[in-house]
């Protein structure tokens, strides 16, 4: 039986190729070093999830009295 060689993947920070290996502990990430650049990039705050409030979030206060 062939054994399925693992996933060519690209790393989410400098683009290079490398394999989905399990051993890999810095996945998806081909380094220690791309990953620690990503991890600084959010804890600058550099990378943002976009988040808008409506109305259903804050409704007003009843003002009635």
């Amino acid at each position: 039986m062939q054994q399925k060689k693992p996933p060519i993947v690209i790393c989410p920070h400098c683009g290079k190729e490398h394999q989905w290996d399990t051993a890999n502990r810095f996945r998806p990430f081909c380094s220690e070093r791309c990953k620690m650049i990503d991890l600084g990039r959010w804890a600058n705050e550099e990378y943002r999830v976009e988040h808008r409030e409506t109305e259903q979030e804050f409704p007003e206060p009843d003002h009635q009295a």
